[in-house]
């Protein structure tokens, strides 16, 4: 009996010597979720509905484990002993049944009633994006346009303004997700899926595709920004122009290699020869804010790494790696840089 005795002591010292180290795993834990890829970093109003239904399940989640516990622990160390019959059978259909239904139905119907807004119509802005092997190709219709100004692995959007989204892909499932701004999306090919975002607070954030939908999922991400509506607006102006002509030397031997090398059977620069819709589109990548779907910054020496090692920063892009000397690639990235 003294052995049992010490074995539960010691059992119990060691789990209440964890208590601490489980605490700062937590605190460490926590410390990550405020980044701009965190559905607790809210910033638009669809995110701050989900956020809610969060703290509100996870309040009556802690609630209900207390309850449970503290059940348990009156039971066996304040009142052991036979419990009543009939008085078991009440608490068992009351606690047991007839309190989870009333509960979680509440639940559910008040979780559902938040769901609307992400359905309403937009306020005449709509973002086409199409989910593609592994990049995001942007195609921006403000209202009444005839023609799109497009883009590739960049959401932008006004604030106060709820933006329609018409989501495709093109051959495998994708899931358009920007956690700062609302929920999940899935993308299929052959079928258009809509929902509306509606951000409230200026900022950058991080997209991301949740659904695995192959070797190069980790680097399916893209950059999100919330703007003023005027600067919007002037972005949106600025987007739908041609590209700017190389300003120097340097610039036009790019973009001389960038023609020879035939990169304009892929790749679209407006107001050049380059007209090619298999990649994204060129025509201001210099003022991005990330390149290769989130795989590294629009720098001088990100944009001639990315030329010559896309396979290998990117596995299995359809992108080949191009074998071109120091000085080719120096240029052919200033004038990618050029491109505003």
């Amino acid at each position: 009996m003294n052995v049992m005795m010490r074995d539960r002591n010691d059992i119990r010292r060691s789990c209440f010597s964890r208590v601490p180290a489980l605490t700062l795993l937590s605190l460490l834990v926590l410390a990550g979720c405020g980044r701009e890829q965190s559905a607790l970093n809210v910033a638009g109003r669809d995110a701050a509905a989900i956020s809610l239904l969060f703290w509100v399940m996870l309040v009556g989640a802690v609630l209900l484990w207390l309850m449970v516990n503290g059940a348990f622990l009156y039971v066996s160390r304040f009142a052991p002993g036979r419990f009543d019959e009939r008085h078991g059978r009440r608490l068992l259909i009351g606690g047991g049944i007839v309190l989870p239904t009333v509960v979680l139905t509440a639940l559910l119907v008040w979780g559902l009633s938040l769901l609307p807004d992400s359905r309403t119509p937009g306020d005449g802005l709509v973002v086409r994006v199409t989910g593609e092997q592994w990049w995001w190709r942007v195609e921006y219709w403000p209202e009444g346009a005839t023609e799109p100004v497009v883009s590739a692995n960049e959401i932008r959007l006004p604030v106060g303004e709820r933006t329609e989204f018409r989501l495709l892909a093109d051959k495998v499932i994708h899931s358009f997700w920007i956690p700062a701004l609302g929920g999940k999306m899935d993308m299929f090919p052959g079928r258009e899926t809509t929902f509306t975002l509606l951000p409230d607070k200026p900022g950058t954030y991080r997209g991301q595709c949740a659904e695995f939908c192959g070797a190069s999922h980790a680097w399916m991400a893209f950059v999100a920004v919330a703007m003023e509506p005027e600067e919007f607006d002037a972005w949106l102006q600025a987007q739908a122009e041609d590209a700017a002509p190389p300003a120097d030397d340097a610039a036009r031997r790019g973009q001389a290699v960038f023609r020879d090398e035939g990169c304009g059977a892929c790749h679209t620069v407006r107001g050049t020869d380059a007209v090619g819709q298999v990649g994204p589109d060129l025509t201001h990548i210099g003022s991005r804010l990330s390149l290769g779907a989130g795989r590294a910054r629009v720098t001088l020496d990100d944009l001639a790494t990315w030329v010559a090692h896309t396979d290998a920063l990117k596995p299995e892009v359809r992108m080949p790696s191009y074998d071109l000397g120091e000085d080719e690639l120096r240029d052919l990235a200033h004038y990618l840089k050029g491109l505003r």
